[in-house]
């Protein structure tokens, strides 16, 4: 990924006042919960007032604001809206594919095991319940591992970002891999989405889940569930709702037969505030760019991995431009991660101890001198 000087300065310069957190904090914590843009928290605050003064009435604008989301996110990972549903979370959205695909004993999952708690429970859920066998790899395994372990397995998951050392797998290769062998490819997005390019059709990723409050600046409680149009109908929608048949405008019908999109997947009444906040800021990224955010991303976690490297602290996991992302993890020898963190946070420098490590985040309207000032801290 090629990095522009001005290109990263330009945005960066150009987005900043749309972060009011700017003015109080340092905020490297996008990996947990990212800080609302001004966009996505005046169309949460019109939909409110809406709702306060005028009840359902303007619903349609309602549902409108649903659709934009869905025609949002198509365009930010190069799908359609049609293969976009709205889900509470990640792990909303893992469910969904892992408990509606049809499995028998001895089917077999190749999986990773520094993934999040969301991509692994269900998978090991699923040996219990229906005797499916797990194959467990690491994240950091060569391509030649995930090949190997591919053959004759039902799906692959993994995530695109690791969510504590930041490695950024190679999508395209995995993608490549799991067709080659007849492989469902499932991808957790949560920690690369909104920084990262992401094309489902090139990487040929079957399914994908992402919460929206991480590096697609929404709110808590909205993300979106990705499945591929033709692969829909080999997931059953175990949530079985209202909203789930084509049919559901029409009270008085009692025909079962389920929507034609990805809609199937939406059990009844969406969180329309969150999708109201969600959309404005996907729309924000894509206005942005995301091979803009991502080189500038990139380049703020570089610097943060060679400036605290070069004040003794380790890395967990090294970066390169093909593996790097926006997550940087630390820590000093003989130093509790919890009290680094800690004096990072009198200072106005918003990070996330996790594991022994201070883990942090930037994303595309935070400084080099932001980072220099973290950098002075350490």
């Amino acid at each position: 990924m090629g990095y522009n000087e001005v290109e990263s300065q330009e945005i960066w310069r150009r987005y900043r006042h749309e972060f009011p957190v700017t003015e109080r904090l340092i905020y490297l914590n996008h990996a947990a919960v990212a800080p609302l843009p001004k966009r996505g928290a005046e169309a949460m605050r019109w939909l409110a007032t809406d709702a306060e003064q005028n009840g359902s009435w303007h619903y349609p604008q309602w549902m409108a604001a649903v659709d934009g989301l869905k025609a949002a996110v198509a365009r930010l990972i190069h799908a359609e809206a049609g293969e976009i549903a709205t889900v509470k979370n990640t792990s909303e959205g893992i469910a969904t594919v892992a408990l509606g695909l049809k499995w028998k004993a001895g089917d077999r999952i190749v999986a990773f095991r520094e993934e999040f708690p969301a991509n692994f429970y269900i998978w090991k859920k699923l040996e219990e319940w229906h005797g499916v066998r797990v194959e467990w790899l690491s994240c950091f395994d060569p391509l030649e591992k995930v090949e190997q372990a591919a053959r004759g397995a039902r799906l692959l998951a993994i995530s695109y970002v690791q969510y504590l050392s930041g490695h950024r797998v190679d999508l395209e290769a995995i993608g490549d891999i799991c067709a080659r062998h007849g492989v469902f490819f499932f991808v957790d997005a949560i920690q690369g989405m909104g920084a990262f390019p992401l094309d489902v059709r090139k990487a040929k990723i079957h399914a994908l889940a992402a919460d929206g409050h991480k590096w697609m600046l929404g709110p808590e409680g909205c993300g979106v569930l990705y499945i591929q149009q033709d692969r829909q109908d080999e997931i059953e929608p175990v949530e079985f709702g209202w909203t789930t048949v084509a049919g559901w405008q029409d009270y008085a019908s009692r025909d079962m037969a389920v929507r034609r999109d990805a809609g199937r997947y939406e059990c009844g009444t969406l969180n329309t505030v969150g999708c109201f906040g969600l959309r404005a800021s996907v729309e924000l990224i894509l206005e942005a760019g995301v091979e803009r955010i991502a080189a500038h991303v990139q380049r703020l976690g570089d610097l943060l991995a060679e400036g605290a490297r070069a004040k003794g602290y380790e890395l967990l996991a090294g970066r390169t431009p093909a593996t790097g992302a926006g997550i940087v993890s630390i820590r000093k020898p003989g130093v509790d991660a919890r009290m680094t963190w800690s004096k990072l946070k009198e200072n106005g420098v918003t990070a996330a101890p996790r594991q022994g490590w201070v883990r942090m985040s930037p994303h595309f309207y935070i400084s080099p001198d932001d980072i220099g000032r973290v950098l002075e801290l350490l």
